[in-house]
């Protein structure tokens, strides 16, 4: 796959590599500035991967200057690019902020607690002369090293006409350091009340933040795992067979028509139909269904499927980036890319609330510079430092980091991994959950579920028997009879003369006794007589069970069915879901005879059967364009699309890690219960983050009139900067010890 590429429309598609961004506010940016180069139709940028797709016909040259002008970097992609790279890179960036974090908060914090405690030489006195100085000075170093890039962000933002968390943090711990400075070096000519540094507060606020940040970049995820264990399911070589010779050659190397051979137990490297041989093939990884699939001559295969016992030559039909595999990598991809951002609060707030700031302390400076009494200058820098103190953002910047650091760390302790906050953000706002059906609703192992013997025979026997003629069968349900015969303890009985019935059944001699094993056609086929048993057969089949007969010489002996049973809390978790008033759906690549009978056990109304993985992706999108917020919930590799694709995507711990890696939420037990229990956390979040931003707000919106002088004409209240500094303080202790009633609060995921 190279870095351009065309699509069925005509159009290209170019990958970019974006460096820079710090925040989700970047996107729309690197976005605009992508959109305007000539030629581009269409830009998505995926914050999750810094990564853009764009499609047009631009110039790549181009688009990557485009980028810089803005303030970033860019780089084309030149095929897949590599995960571990970008894994490595995020680790780096973790680890990172936490050493900026500790940085800040090791020299913050004691001077925070020796000023409290009367330690510090006051300032304008001999000994603060030579002490305050250093503490600037170093203070400032620990500001260019821990908030470097949040005043570039804050510069960023201002020329493109923006105010985001970083304006705030950049404006907050500026404003506290000039201010500091310069009462240390005019502290003779401003009043007794203004003379007092926040230093501390400053590096505290860094600290803060960046350890918030760090945080939130771990639970974020390593999002490009999906696609690393999605291309480490095509295998690098194919073996071919040109001028009657069996050749290995690389997967690029394969063309459309050649003929190629699988081996037991290999990976199928292309799309293609058999032309001769016979096999079994797990195809989990496309259908989600547990059970092989027996392939015949003229049965389709696709890449990425794994072979199992048999081997067979079949025909390419699909290659490179039209096969089934590299569909699903391109769904996966697509979905991440466009799935829409979610608009911090903070960052709403932020927007109408820093330029207000801004406002509000020059206009104090003017008004009491006009019309303060003397000192005038004196009293204009206090009040106007004030205002900029009192509105610090280290409330505003915690409210939703800490609520979410709470609610992570609780659900971590029920056992749901949540790998991104905005996940847990909007998992409450959900009104469509679609669950797949193996694995996720049932226990996606089958077991033999029902054992019907004829007159003449006991349970035992009919088990026995079965077990004993698929000892050397390769039938996707052998493995199921084999343990249901273990667990009876049963002998296996020696099997002669095994006959495969390729669709069928199998045929053996037992004990001289003819044994035939398989579906209603086997038993025509072999002459036995079996209408009597095909309402029996066909309740099971409603039920969700696979039916077999089984005969002996000539009789049926006896019916042994395999199924994929519910789990034993599906049920309950979904009528959960119900009372929350949750739509549920189960769309499963499944058989619509099997998918009712597993809906009706599980309490599931609406089922969609038959679904194939980019169908499935294709149901969440009609829902979304339908209004909802669609959560999905699967375990398979085939879920992987619609779990991107999804608002929110919820994977079975017990799946596949191309699964696990491609949702938002994990649930490490594999169990449904788990689901409802996240909606209601995620519900009591959010409520929790509305609370933490109104509290750090209303502390602001009401201190910076009163900071501003507003109280002095009438009560000569002026607030004193160290009350600003409580203020400041106090904000962010309501912040934190709100934040912590989630630790408290019981979540059954019934309603509350």
């Amino acid at each position: 796959m190279t870095a351009v590429s065309s699509t069925d429309s005509g159009t290209e598609e170019i990958r970019l590599s974006i460096l820079g961004m710090s925040c989700a506010g970047c996107v729309s940016a690197v976005e605009g500035a992508l959109s305007g180069v000539d030629g581009v139709t269409a830009v998505n940028v995926n914050f999750a991967d810094h990564s853009a797709l764009v499609k047009g016909h631009a110039d790549p040259e181009q688009l990557t200057r485009a980028v810089r002008e803005a303030g970033y970097d860019a780089a084309v992609m030149e095929g897949f690019e590599d995960p571990e790279e970008q894994e490595a890179l995020e680790h780096e960036r973790y680890r990172q902020l936490l050493k900026k974090a500790a940085v800040a908060g090791v020299f913050g914090l004691p001077l925070m607690f020796a000023g409290q405690l009367g330690w510090l030489p006051h300032i304008g006195s001999e000994a603060g002369a030579w002490f305050w100085p250093q503490v600037a000075l170093i203070t400032l170093g620990i500001l260019v090293y821990s908030g470097w890039h949040f005043y570039s962000g804050a510069v960023k933002a201002l020329l493109l006409g923006q105010a985001n968390m970083d304006t705030l943090i950049a404006l907050g711990t500026g404003s506290a350091w000039f201010y500091s400075c310069v009462i240390i070096d005019y502290s003779d000519t401003l009043p007794s009340l203004a003379r007092h540094a926040y230093f501390e507060a400053s590096v505290i606020i860094l600290a803060f933040i960046n350890l918030g940040t760090a945080l939130e970049t771990r639970a974020r995820g390593k999002t490009s795992s999906a696609i690393r264990q999605l291309i480490g399911l095509q295998p690098r070589t194919a073996r071919v067979i040109r001028n009657g010779e069996e050749l290995d050659v690389p997967i690029e190397e394969v063309g459309l028509g050649e003929t190629l051979r699988v081996r037991p137990g290999e990976k199928i490297p292309v799309d293609g139909v058999v032309i001769d041989g016979h096999s079994t093939v797990d195809e989990s990884m496309l259908t989600g269904e547990p059970l092989p699939v027996e392939k015949v001559e003229g049965s389709e295969v696709a890449a990425g499927t794994m072979n199992q016992k048999g081997s067979f030559l079949f025909r390419a039909t699909h290659i490179g980036r039209d096969t089934a595999l590299a569909q699903i990598i391109h769904s996966v991809r697509q979905a991440q890319g466009s799935k829409p951002a979610i608009a911090k609060l903070a960052d709403r707030i932020s927007a109408v609330f820093v330029p207000a700031v801004v406002v509000v302390s020059i206009l104090t400076f003017l008004m009491w510079l006009a019309f303060g009494p003397e000192p005038a200058l004196g009293y204009a820098f206090v009040t106007s430092m004030t205002v900029l103190v009192i509105a610090c953002p280290c409330a505003l910047g915690l409210a939703t980091p800490i609520s979410v650091m709470v609610a992570v760390g609780r659900a971590a302790q029920s056992g749901i991994l949540i790998r991104n906050g905005e996940a847990l953000q909007t998992a409450g706002k959900l009104t469509c959950v679609i669950l797949d059906k193996t694995g996720t609703v049932t226990e996606g192992k089958p077991t033999v579920s029902t054992i019907d013997a004829a007159e003449g025979y006991d349970q035992d026997t009919v088990l026995q028997l079965a077990a004993s003629i698929e000892s050397g069968s390769e039938h996707p349900l052998a493995s199921a009879i084999l343990a249901a015969a273990e667990e009876r303890q049963l002998q296996i009985l020696k099997a002669d003369k095994f006959e495969a019935v390729a669709g069928h059944g199998v045929l053996a001699r037992i004990d001289d006794h003819q044994v035939c094993f398989g579906n209603a056609a086997l038993m025509a086929e072999q002459e036995i007589a079996c209408q009597d048993y095909q309402e029996k057969l066909q309740a099971l089949a409603k039920q969700g069970q696979t039916p077999m007969l089984l005969a002996v010489d000539g009789q049926v002996a006896g019916i042994v069915a395999v199924s994929d049973p519910i789990k034993k809390d599906s049920a309950e978790a979904i009528a959960r879901l119900q009372e929350q008033g949750v739509r549920v759906l189960m769309v499963t690549g499944d058989n619509e005879v099997t998918a009712r009978a597993i809906a009706k056990q599980a309490g599931i109304t609406e089922i969609r059967a038959q679904v194939l993985p980019q169908a499935k992706a294709e149901v969440v999108r009609q829902l979304q364009q339908q209004g909802e917020f669609v959560g999905m919930v699967g375990d398979g590799i085939n879920d992987a699309p619609a779990l991107a694709q999804a608002d929110v995507g919820m994977a079975i711990g017990t799946g596949t890690d191309v699964a696990i890696e491609s949702a938002d939420i994990v649930i490490m037990q594999g169990s449904l219960a788990k689901v409802p229990e996240a909606i209601a956390l995620s519900k009591l979040t959010l409520t929790n983050i509305k609370q933490n931003l109104f509290g750090a707000f209303i502390y602001n919106a009401l201190s910076i009139p009163i900071a501003a002088g507003l109280l002095y004409p009438v009560f000569g209240i002026l607030l004193n900067p160290m009350i600003a500094g409580a203020a400041m303080a106090m904000s962010s202790v309501t912040v934190v010890s709100n934040a912590n009633r989630l630790r408290w609060i019981p979540i059954n995921g019934r309603e509350q």
